[in-house]
């Protein structure tokens, strides 16, 4: 049986889910070096960044696995939205 894990979601109010540990990891690892050197990104530019890394590489939807990931970093502070109207995201912590 695969691992998983359970990726939370910052609003306290509502629940996360659950997912394969590797998918998340192999996610997790692409939105981090996507945001890497960049001062900030907006949603469609890290999109576009995590698809182009991932694509043939990743069994799965993309576009749902970058949201369910993205928001468990920002539930754990390692990424921030800026806030305004257009969704902007910034790297907090340094990739360990």
């Amino acid at each position: 049986m695969e691992e998983t894990i359970h990726a939370r979601h910052p609003d306290p109010d509502k629940q996360g889910v659950s997912i394969s540990k590797s998918k998340y990891d192999l996610m997790r690892s692409a939105i981090e070096a996507a945001l890497t050197n960049e001062d900030e990104l907006t949603f469609i530019e890290l999109t576009n960044k995590v698809r182009k890394s991932l694509t043939g590489s990743f069994d799965g939807s993309i576009e749902w696995y970058l949201v369910t990931v993205k928001l468990d970093l920002e539930a754990q502070g390692i990424i921030e939205r800026i806030p305004g109207r257009t969704q902007r995201l910034r790297l907090v912590q340094e990739p360990a």
